[in-house]
């Protein structure tokens, strides 16, 4: 298996910027990944994400092996060309979907049965099948180990029995994968929100040997200083060399925060699901352009942010759109609230490179204060 060449070129305290350096381009980190969950990041043309900063974008096996099926995107050439996107691509496991969005599921040592959400078909997923659709059929650069997304809050005992499952699936996961020149995998460490567990499947993820670390088990309605706790028990017995991956965060000062305590990749829906809902996030925090008081608001959404979607159009004529109905206003908030998270890691890789990123961590902080959650996603 390849682990991707990782270059760390500056820190300050436990935050670090670099480069992941993949045989279809390198990844500048800390890095946002747009969620393409079923071949799209909703709303957007890949054109338009690629003009946002965007290095890498993240596919969704749940949705793909379901519809229009792993193996037909196979025969259409693989994900990268039939979804029109040349940079590198990660995709999930397809264990959080089926445990978010599955009608019935039933788990076994082996994997788990599930009743498809769209129409109740019956499918099987197990490491072996997760892995042959991520990096055989989709293609992707980057495969996740099938997981079980341990349920929270929960006792000790079933983080115990969800994270010793998922340390089974994740050397099951690197068998299936074998030996691969291009593309590599990522193992999950989880444990919930108990210490000595995410120190147990940390040092059990490590050992197995995979190209990259993820924290699974965040952003399913912990709270942010519960997911903040979290990352600070858990990076300490993560190696430096390989890149570090919170899965489904976040909102921007989650962002922020991680970054802080050394995470490197990070990827959520929130963009484009605040954008198709009348959400937008700026710099001075999120404006929600259904309000009323935008009516007659000739100001752009943030001119700061070199994308025509945030300085293009007026509020007014944001508000308008939504008010009206208009699919052009959930598709501009989308493409500017995707400019605004690729602006915001370009500012904290400047920042690091500068040696100024705690003075960004406590301006931001201040000032976005209230938005201060780790979302659920799906």
């Amino acid at each position: 298996m390849a682990t991707f060449p990782f270059e760390i070129t500056a820190t300050e305290g436990a935050a670090r910027t670099g480069r992941l350096r993949t045989p279809r381009g390198d990844i500048r980190t800390p890095a946002f990944m747009p969620v393409g969950t079923a071949g799209t990041v909703k709303a957007l043309y890949m054109d338009q994400v690629a003009s946002t900063g965007a290095d890498i974008i993240l596919g969704n096996t749940y949705h793909l092996m379901l519809r229009p099926g792993a193996e037909r995107v196979k025969k259409l050439g693989g994900l990268h060309a039939f979804a029109k996107w040349s940079g590198p691509m990660l995709t999930d496991s397809g264990g959080f979907q089926v445990w978010s969005l599955a009608q019935l599921r039933k788990m076994d040592p082996d994997g788990v049965t599930f009743q498809s959400h769209i129409d109740g078909s019956t499918h099987r997923l197990t490491p072996a099948r997760s892995i042959e659709i991520q990096a055989d059929l989709l293609g992707a650069d980057i495969s996740m180990q099938l997981d079980e997304c341990t349920n929270f809050p929960c006792t000790a005992q079933e983080a115990e029995r969800s994270l010793e499952l998922s340390l089974r699936w994740g050397e099951r996961s690197l068998d299936a994968f074998g030996q691969r020149a291009a593309q590599t995998l990522f193992g999950i460490v989880q444990g919930s929100n108990f210490p000595a567990l995410r120190e147990r499947s940390a040092k059990g993820v490590v050992a197995q040997g995979f190209g990259g670390i993820a924290l699974g088990g965040l952003a399913v309605g912990e709270g942010h200083q519960q997911m903040c706790d979290t990352i600070d028990f858990t990076v300490p017995h993560l190696p430096a060399h390989l890149p570090r991956y919170v899965m489904g965060v976040g909102k921007p000062i989650d962002l922020v925060e991680s970054v802080a305590r050394g995470i490197d990749m990070f990827d959520c829906v929130l963009p484009t699901r605040s954008g198709r809902h009348g959400q937008a996030w700026t710099w001075d925090g999120p404006v929600n352009i259904t309000n009323a008081k935008f009516a007659e608001d000739l100001s752009p959404l943030d001119e700061t942010v070199d994308c025509p979607a945030s300085r293009d159009f007026s509020r007014a004529y944001l508000h308008h759109l939504f008010k009206a109905g208009e699919y052009l206003g959930p598709m501009v908030l989308s493409w500017h609230n995707t400019a605004f998270f690729q602006a915001l890691m370009q500012e904290i890789r400047a920042a690091l490179t500068e040696g100024r990123f705690d003075s960004l961590r406590a301006e931001l902080s201040a000032r976005w204060a209230s938005t201060r959650s780790a979302p659920k996603t799906a």
